[in-house]
């Protein structure tokens, strides 16, 4: 269900209100509001404003940095500096690790009890 759909039913309801009563208020029919609350709703914020208010709530809107993850730049930058064959090397050299260490897995899981 979209969050637009969550967020109209779940005013409405707790407004204490059937579709009728919110699409009166709304001025428009009860379908309009059951299209609404459909799970593929996506409404125009204008129409989403004017459904929260309707059922007593407004609509609040803000902008929240994301956190990114942690990169070592140093590692970019260093493979940066190889030559397209170092880049290939070094690629082929962690492919054979990790093809060893799964190797080793495998075993060790045919040896546990």
């Amino acid at each position: 269900m979209s969050t637009a759909a969550m967020t109209i039913r779940r005013a409405r309801r707790q407004a204490g209100l059937t579709q009728t009563q919110l699409a009166a208020r709304m001025g428009v029919t009860q379908s309009v509001v059951a299209r609404l609350e459909r799970a593929d709703a996506n409404p125009r914020v204008d129409t989403l404003e004017r459904a929260l208010a309707a059922a007593g709530r407004r609509l609040e809107l803000r902008a929240a940095r994301r956190r990114l993850p942690e990169v070592d730049e140093t590692q970019i930058r260093g493979r940066l500096l190889l030559t397209p064959a170092e880049r290939l090397a070094a690629f082929q050299a962690s492919q054979r690790n990790v093809r060893r260490l799964t190797a080793q897995a495998r075993r060790l899981d045919e040896l546990a009890p």
